[in-house]
């Protein structure tokens, strides 16, 4: 007998296509789902601050892009040759001060524009453990492998995880009250926490994302990803070798299960038509200079500019 999480379907005024605009933000598991849309060519942009697990690094985030804010040396570090900010991720980290502070104040500009044009926003929350940096009392999203005697460990309470989720979405209406918000908690567990304070974790965030969402309209949803990992999946061979991170068989079937649920009937036709031109893109002849090879490339590039000519967003 399989068992199959329950998942409440977008509503049906509110489904992906391909007209939605859609901003992924959260861990590692994040950008799993972003390479999904990304591949099968949905208009998605992923991190733009980078990877961020909990969900006050990510309130932090939505609250730098609505307010404008502008980036200082105030807000930057330097350690190990490098310039780096306690809010963003490693990614945007920069031998050159000037330079981190000018992308960063770039990025809050067009992180703006994507959340105000969104027609979905994805958050993918981690870890409800933190780090507090004991110099400014202030809790981070990235340590930059800064000397753990610098921090102290907390885990962030159900009712703080329901504060910071309604900070987000009220954060959000602001510049976009029509925008849906899908929340979901990653099932990559996070280990080096300890197995019991791993699922102490998990369960702070799926507490307080029920509490905090119950009441709220059908544009904030809830996708259950971390128990279909549990639940439907529940194996180790659906984990990679460090059985720690979903495999590919399992990233593929949560897909599966979210496109089913999220994405319009009507886009997945096109979505084959998608997947047959990336899956031709990749094929490698044995002879690339062979009749059946020419013709092969003729058809796939009519089927290109069939798909393009109807979204010319889509690049290949």
């Amino acid at each position: 007998m399989q068992f199959r999480t329950k998942i409440s379907i977008l509503d049906s005024n509110n489904p992906i296509d391909y007209n939605s605009k859609i901003v992924s933000l959260g861990s590692c598991f994040a950008v799993n789902m972003a390479e999904k849309l990304d591949y099968f060519k949905f208009q998605n942009t992923c991190n733009p601050f980078g990877i961020l697990f909990h969900p006050l690094a990510i309130e932090k985030l939505m609250d730098f892009a609505v307010s404008g804010k502008q980036f200082s040396d105030d807000d930057v570090f330097f350690y190990e040759e490098r310039w780096h900010s306690f809010d963003l991720h490693s990614d945007w980290s920069n031998s050159n001060k000037e330079e981190l502070i000018a992308n960063l104040n770039t990025v809050v500009q067009s992180t703006r524009q994507q959340i105000s044009e969104a027609t979905h926003i994805i958050i993918t929350y981690g870890t409800s453990w933190v780090y507090r940096n004991l110099a400014s009392n202030a809790i981070v999203a990235n340590c930059h492998k800064v000397p753990q005697k610098q921090f102290d460990k907390e885990i962030l309470s159900v009712e703080t995880i329901e504060n910071s989720i309604e900070n987000t979405i009220a954060l959000i209406q602001k510049v976009n009250p029509k925008a849906n918000v899908v929340f979901t908690v990653s099932p990559v567990r996070h280990l080096k926490d300890g197995f019991v304070e791993n699922q102490l974790s998990k369960s702070h965030l799926i507490t307080a994302i029920h509490q905090t969402i119950n009441d709220k309209p059908q544009t904030i949803n809830y996708f259950p990803s971390y128990e279909i990992m549990m639940d439907e999946l529940r194996d180790y061979r659906f984990y990679a070798e460090d059985m720690i991170h979903p495999n590919q068989v399992a990233i593929d079937y949560i897909w599966e299960r979210f496109s089913e649920t999220s994405i319009s009937e009507e886009s997945h036709s096109i979505m084959k038509e998608v997947e047959t031109i990336q899956k031709g893109l990749q094929h490698r002849p044995f002879n690339p200079n062979s009749e059946s090879h020419i013709k092969f490339e003729e058809k796939l590039a009519k089927k290109i500019n069939k798909i393009v000519s109807q979204y010319s967003f889509m690049k290949f």
